[in-house]
């Protein structure tokens, strides 16, 4: 009995050990289950990832963010995570269900760059991409969102030389990219491919990227060549909330830098005929500037629906008398998410008004070299004619005064952008999108010279004239965009697209003259002559068809190795039968060596590697054909009594060229992206090199000559659009900045930039046959100096070379002792385009202050200064021209002769910006900001020119030939529009 019962105690531990083993196993291997959520919206998260703390097991979240997973014994914390998300860690403890909420990582999203048809993580980037936010844009009077990177992309150069409210500028990125089509950066507005930068107000945008090198704007193709600048506007918020935001400022101008003249007293004493008068021609044109802008906006949301509305007004009234413009922008930003956020619509609209009146530009020039003694108005027969402006008939001399009261010169131009676009997870992964923008663009323009104007002609009976320009833009565009996990540690991304854009250009002119009253261009009928000097009928009309196929492959291995591919291929109907398909591949490379080696103080290190082929659409569509034109009149029976058998005959406006097919850039970049000391101080490094073949070109050929590239007929005109040019180029870019720099209570935050520019050499100017040694070009211009150019473009030498005579000393009597006086003997004496360019904005903080400073430099190009080619030391028998003061006024004689000493390094640093803004402490329910500011522009220059402004001419418009510009940059030319120095006082708020 005792044996059983020690038996029955034996069986029974061993079955209660063994239940409890059962349960202690349950207790360490079991499964819980949760959901993650989005925490301020309560929307769930799919494709997050859970993990076990300290192990790789883990799974994803569903559709509905939920996850289950089996757990072991020692599991302690979940590591919940997502991108655009703070990663959550949670106790596991005895729980069996979760509900975990994850927090928007700001920064995160900060981090990520729009690249094209997209974006990606600043850490996945492997080409050169600059993104810029609103903090680092430029201050003060801003009206062209170019003015907001001024100096703040390495590369990027974006250039107006004077004041000139007006005045469009000149962007180039990495130099010159082409001199015979378009030379400007590819805008991408919204995903808006070729959207003018008038249909975006500066208070609107919410960031700018900038895609520098030839890999990231390949995916462009065609269009991409000289870089591309994609803008993203600002867009609500789905938090439930609105806000109302204010925004105002006015500005106050003068003219500066204004070069020096003889007084009366000095002009007379050296000759010059008196007219007994003493007139400051620049203090009789200038007023002060003035500026005034106010932006509101509203925007917000709720759940999957966004929204912002934004109204722009600007008025800026010039330095000049009757020279302004008046803007008025609007914008509709609207977006909606259907079930489950997997549809999603957006529609973008835009609507500019610009009014702008002009002046005479040749009034800067008279206003600066106009007799000083003679006087505004004379009350004689003769000036009665003239309206009684003193007026004298010699040769280039018009009273500045009655330039700009008896012309006019208006501009009314009305942009409308609508951009629709659609999107649809067809998969949590794989997102099928369709995008269909218009862009139109009405320009109609206004000239009128009074029948007492001098200048046109000796009173030619007044002269009005009328001209509209109409375009539009079609895109459509589908893309398909997938994304896997290939491994745990190889995540690929793919795009595939299709696209279509379709142009439509056409225009109108008139103008007649010979009037009984000034009545202007709102009657043109009253002009009673309608042919000969002064007059002009003409009309235009064409179109072009780009149809295009892209597609892009990501690859990112463990946040190491990066690697990214794309090709596009397009057709456009512009170019010759045999040349219409042009295909443009590029690949990039990089990795972050910290995820691999101990980098010390570098937390990322990451070299990378690109290549990139793009091309660039002609400037017209029309080049390859042989097309026709109007010629002189015909009268059929040689009796000039009879009219009714008088026609316009027709002619050939241009010899076709069957071969004519895209310009073609390779760019190869290497680059390193660096941070330090906890991303304290960030920067990149880019080299790069390109080669540019096939460049477009209007050259000179001979009319009635064979023409090669339309065999079996001849040239009928004296040019042909060819496919001429190859250029070689290269620089290195470097940027840095760091974040919060304590300086006792002070906070400061640098950035600098600098650029090193190759400048770009020409590697041949041939087509076939058909070759060139040189292209010459620029000529200073009339009076007398309008015969020989002074830019010589030599295959094997750089692309803007000054040649000029060598200034070798001053005879005894004052006159000029040059080198030579044969133009195939001139010597090289100078380069129009920069060696190198820099930026240093500096930011300060202290309390609820805030303290900002921009200075940009460039160095390395010289200018011809036309005002001393020309008004040098002026005759002492001149009864007309004013003259300059030089080093040289003292002892030289002689009319200006053009010579070495005219052509200045331009090399300057300018204080461009400077910003002292103060946040107010709101306490109110009701408003979340208040901020006042007041901002300077142009504030001084250092520079040894003696011109009016040293910033670089990348191109010349005095050419005759708007195609030829890029080969005559560094010319000032005398029309330049005055510096200015503006001081704005502004104030912005925002409701809650």
């Amino acid at each position: 009995m005792r044996n059983y019962l020690q038996k029955l105690k034996s069986l029974m531990l061993v079955t209660a050990l063994f239940m409890g083993t059962i349960l202690v196993a349950n207790a360490q291997n079991r499964t819980i289950s949760g959901t993650v959520l989005d925490a301020s919206l309560g929307d769930p998260v799919p494709g997050a990832t859970v993990l076990v703390k300290g192990t790789t097991r883990g799974v994803a979240t569903d559709l509905d963010g939920k996850f289950t997973l089996d757990i072991q014994s020692g599991d302690q914390v979940l590591v919940v995570s997502f991108v655009g998300y703070l990663t959550a860690e949670v106790e596991i403890g005895n729980q069996s269900t979760f509900t975990i909420n994850l927090e928007e990582d700001i920064q995160s999203l900060e981090e990520a760059v729009v690249i094209g048809y997209g974006s990606q993580d600043k850490k996945e980037i492997t080409s050169a991409v600059v993104g810029v936010k609103p903090e680092d844009f430029n201050k003060g009077n801003v009206s062209n969102p170019s003015q907001l990177l001024q100096g703040k992309v390495a590369g990027l150069s974006i250039t107006k030389a004077g004041g000139d409210p007006n005045g469009g500028f000149n962007v180039r990125l990495r130099g010159l990219s082409t001199f015979g089509a378009n030379s400007s950066p590819l805008v991408v507005l919204d995903g808006v491919i070729g959207a003018s930068l008038d249909a975006v107000d500066p208070n609107d945008i919410a960031s700018i990227d900038v895609l520098k090198d030839g890999s990231a704007a390949a995916i462009y193709g065609a269009r991409g060549s000289s870089g591309v600048i994609l803008i993203t506007t600002k867009s609500g918020s789905k938090d439930g909330s609105t806000n109302v935001s204010f925004n105002t400022f006015a500005s106050l101008s003068n003219a500066t830098n204004m070069i020096d003249v003889l007084s009366p007293e000095e002009f007379v004493s050296r000759g010059g005929t008196d007219f007994g008068s003493e007139t400051d021609w620049r203090d009789e044109l200038l007023q002060q500037g003035y500026s005034y802008n106010a932006n509101a906006s509203i925007s917000g949301g709720v759940g999957f629906t966004k929204y912002m509305a934004s109204v722009n007004y600007r008025n800026n009234q010039g330095l000049i008398k009757g020279l302004g413009n008046e803007r008025l922008n609007t914008r509709l930003n609207f977006s909606h998410g259907a079930f489950d956020n997997k549809l999603r619509l957006s529609v973008n609209l835009s609507f500019t008004n610009l009014d702008q009146d002009n002046v005479n530009q040749g009034a800067f020039r008279y206003a600066t070299i106009y007799n000083p003694t003679a006087p505004i108005y004379e009350s004689t027969e003769d000036a009665a004619k003239y309206g009684g402006y003193f007026q004298r008939s010699l040769t280039d001399f018009f009273n500045p005064v009655a330039l700009i009261n008896q012309q006019k010169f208006v501009s009314e131009e009305k942009n409308a952008l609508a951009a629709f676009r659609l999107e649809y997870d067809i998969l949590p992964s794989l997102t099928l999108s369709a995008q269909y923008s218009q862009d139109r663009k009405n320009v109609l323009q206004g000239s009128f010279w009074s029948k007492q104007d001098f200048s046109s002609g000796y009173g030619a009976g007044g002269s009005a004239q009328r001209t509209t320009h109409d375009n539009a833009r079609r895109i459509f565009e589908s893309t398909l965009r997938y994304e896997t996990d290939l491994s745990r540690k190889l995540n690929m991304a793919l795009l595939g697209g299709i696209g279509f854009q379709y142009q439509t250009n056409q225009g109108f002119n008139a103008r007649s003259k010979q009037y009984l009253f000034d009545i202007g261009w709102d009657n043109l009928g009253a002009g009673s002559i309608r042919v000969g000097n002064f007059t002009d009928m003409s009309s235009y009309a064409n179109e072009d068809q780009l149809n295009s196929a892209f597609g892009r492959a990501n690859f990112n291995y463990d946040n190491i190795l990066f690697f990214s591919a794309s090709v596009r291929a397009e057709t456009y109907s512009g170019f010759g039968a045999n040349n219409q398909t042009g295909v443009f591949p590029a690949f990039s490379l990089g990795s972050d060596f910290t995820q691999i080696f101990d980098m010390g103080v570098f937390n990322q290190f990451k070299p990378r590697v690109s290549y990139g082929v793009t091309g660039n659409l002609p400037p017209s569509p029309t080049l390859a054909l042989g097309y026709y034109g109007n010629g002189n009149r015909i009268d059929l029976d040689g009796n000039p009594l009879t009219t009714n058998d008088l026609y316009v005959g027709i002619i050939q406006n241009s010899n076709p060229n069957r071969d004519l097919k895209w310009e073609t850039k390779k760019e190869f970049n290497v680059g390193v992206d660096f941070g330090l000391l906890n991303n304290k101080i960030t920067g990149s490094v880019d080299y790069y090199t390109r080669n540019i073949s096939d460049l477009l070109f209007n050259v000179p050929v001979t009319a009635g000559a064979p023409n090669p590239f339309d065999p079996g007929r001849f040239n009928t005109v004296a040019n042909t659009w060819v496919n001429l040019a190859d250029l070689r180029a290269a620089g290195f870019e470097f940027a840095a900045g760091v974040t919060d720099v304590k300086l006792g209570s002070v906070s400061w935050n640098p950035n600098v930039n600098f650029t090193l520019y190759q400048k770009t050499e020409i590697v041949s100017l041939s087509a076939g046959d058909l070759g060139f040694d040189e292209l010459r070009f620029a000529t200073p211009g009339s009076p007398g100096q309008n015969n020989n150019p002074i830019i010589y473009n030599r295959v094997g030498q750089t692309l803007g070379d000054f040649y000029a005579p060598i200034l070798e000393g001053v005879s005894e009597s004052g006159e000029y002792i040059l080198s030579t006086d044969n133009p195939d003997e001139w010597q090289k004496v100078g380069n129009g385009l920069p060696k190198g360019e820099f930026g240093f904005a500096n930011s300060f903080a202290w309390d609820k202050w805030t303290f900002n400073f921009f200075l940009r430099g460039v160095w390395g190009h010289d200018l011809y200064n036309s005002y001393r080619g020309f008004y040098e030391n002026q005759d002492a028998s001149s009864n007309s021209w004013n003259s300059v003061i030089t080093d040289k006024t003292e002892y030289i004689t002689s009319t200006p002769t053009y010579n070495s000493s005219y052509i200045e390094n331009a090399s300057f640093i300018k204080l461009d910006n400077m910003e002292l803004g103060y946040n107010f402490d709101v306490k109110s329910k009701n408003v979340s900001s208040f901020r006042l500011y007041l901002a300077g522009q142009n504030l001084f220059q250092i520079t040894g020119y003696t011109g009016i402004d040293p910033e670089a001419r990348v191109t010349d418009m005095e050419n005759g030939n708007a195609f030829t510009t890029a080969l005559s940059p560094g010319l000032e030319r005398r029309n330049t529009y005055f510096q200015v120095r503006t001081f704005t006082l502004g104030a912005s708020i925002t409701f809650k």
